[in-house]
């Protein structure tokens, strides 16, 4: 029961909550109430609800179901949506005070959170692809909320680029299930009938890979990644932080259950498949970065980032290896935290000074301490630097990409993994050394002005411009969360590496 109230409680929830007439405070009050009694749920299902277990609603034919379950790669990923909802919900009741449709906003980011429930939750490939979609139609609203010229046309790429990805991710869905044994649920190494498949390999194996860029799609993968830089920049920053954290990542769980639980690590283990996603995954991890060096407009630059660092994970999966995997996850969590933070720290920017572009944000150190310093250790984890969760997943994909012996690989996706990191470091860091240490402005030269001195404010220089506790309070837990990450990554690997033996 746990398993469908999880998802359904937020969906329902959030839609009557938002449709009725109540003042703002009374109806955050009870948001406040669907979250906490949604995390709840989520939590329990994840603590309770054992591996192997199964509800079934609904029975399209003897295999194709609607299933709900739990297990290790479940938990992972359920952890992170609750946190990073419930940490954009809370912030979000101060940012949306400068928005309308306020509670248009939150009826769809309460769907989308039940949806992505639904993702983690899914104990098959068809329930996989149903929440997968409701996910992205739930999402498509967040992105042109604003309704203006350009957010609708960011919102119908980011829902054209889905459609298309999800069409061949679903060809992918298809075959599976033609080849599938008797059962089609989730089975570490995959439930493929290879009596079935006998004489079949390669249509299956160019299905499959059409199907990983497909999912790939919603990851940002090259070449379906033209959505992202479009998408996020426009939303409002809360729904950036989601579609960067945590949203984007249903992509990522679709592939993990397609490649790991459905069709078998083995089976496109040395084949042009493995190949060409590596590929693809390292070309995305490198172009995102050199994008987001060259981007001065601060939610785009971020956008450019998530581009390559969610191909982090599809790197560390590609490599079908217990290291690549128990990397990717824990690039996974630090990626929430840290995303996350960074995504709320540039909506504080546009929320307290209306500056989009990070050549406005020098010398606000002094002004937005607390918020400099959430920026400041997210961009450490991202980069990283010990003893952020940033350290220890990259620490993991590389040890993977060495001890692949994969000819070429080996030594190119270190080497492309450094690189990213380093241009990582060179358009994250700046912004924080600019801030906290602006130095003395050239006599030639004229200071800029930012959006909030341009529309006639005046700024002392002890004002504080620091938000209320609702925004920098999720920024704080978020940052936090990926200092943890790091400093028990360890263990978190560990115990992955445990309960997925049997997937390589």
């Amino acid at each position: 029961m746990l398993f469908v109230l999880a998802p359904l409680v937020p969906i329902l929830g959030g839609i009557i909550v938002s449709a009725l007439k109540l003042e703002d405070k009374i109806r955050h009050d009870y948001y406040v109430i669907v979250l906490f009694v949604t995390d709840a749920l989520a939590l329990a299902a994840a603590a309770l609800g054992g591996d192997g277990g199964q509800v079934t609603l609904l029975h399209f034919s003897e295999n194709v179901t609607l299933s709900f379950g739990m297990d290790a790669v479940g938990r992972v990923f359920l952890i992170a949506v609750t946190v990073l909802y419930t940490a954009a919900i809370i912030y979000a009741f101060e940012y949306m005070k400068m928005e309308e449709r306020e509670n248009v906003f939150f009826a769809f980011t309460f769907v989308s959170m039940g949806a992505m429930i639904a993702v983690c939750e899914a104990a098959n490939l068809v329930t996989v692809y149903f929440a997968f979609e409701v996910a992205t139609l739930s999402t498509v609203p967040m992105v042109l909320h604003d309704l203006t010229k350009d957010a609708v046309a960011a919102g119908l790429k980011y829902l054209f680029y889905s459609i298309g990805g999800a069409l061949l991710g679903l060809l992918g869905v298809f075959f599976v299930y033609v080849y599938a044994g008797d059962s089609a649920s989730f089975v570490q190494g995959g439930f493929l009938d290879m009596a079935k498949v006998a004489g079949h390999e390669n249509l299956l194996r160019g299905v499959i890979l059409a199907a990983i860029i497909g999912f790939g799609t919603k990851a940002g993968m090259y070449p379906m990644h033209g959505w992202l830089p479009a998408a996020h920049p426009i939303a409002p920053a809360p729904a950036s932080a989601l579609l960067s954290g945590i949203i984007a990542k249903a992509g990522i769980i679709a592939v993990i259950r397609l490649v790991f639980f459905s069709v078998g690590a083995d089976f496109i283990r040395g084949t042009f498949v493995q190949y060409t996603w590596l590929t693809l995954a390292l070309l995305t991890v490198f172009m995102g970065s050199m994008m987001a060096f060259r981007e001065k407009v601060t939610k785009k630059r971020l956008a450019y980032s998530t581009i390559s660092q969610i191909s982090y994970i599809m790197t560390g999966l590609a490599f079908l290896s217990p290291d690549g995997f128990a990397g990717a996850l824990l690039h996974v969590l630090q990626h929430v935290a840290s995303k996350g933070t960074l995504f709320l720290a540039a909506g504080v920017f546009i929320y307290k000074l209306g500056s989009h572009r990070v050549d406005e944000l020098r010398g606000i150190g002094k002004k937005m301490p607390v918020t400099m310093w959430c920026f400041m250790f997210a961009a450490l984890s991202l980069v990283g630097i010990p003893p952020f969760g940033g350290f220890t997943s990259k620490w993991y994909l590389a040890s993977a990409a060495i001890e692949s012996g994969i000819p070429g690989f080996g030594l190119i996706a270190p080497v492309i993994l450094l690189i990213s990191a380093l241009l990582t470091a060179g358009y994250l860091f700046p912004v924080v050394i600019d801030a906290f240490f602006p130095g003395k402005t050239p006599e030639n030269e004229t200071p800029k002005k930012t959006a909030r001195q341009a529309s006639g404010a005046e700024e002392s220089a002890s004002e504080s411009l620091e938000p209320s506790v609702l925004m920098w309070g999720p920024m704080i837990a978020l940052s936090v969360c990926a200092l943890l990450v790091g400093v028990f990554g360890r263990g978190i690997a560990d115990a992955l590496t445990a309960a997925l033996a049997q997937l390589f």
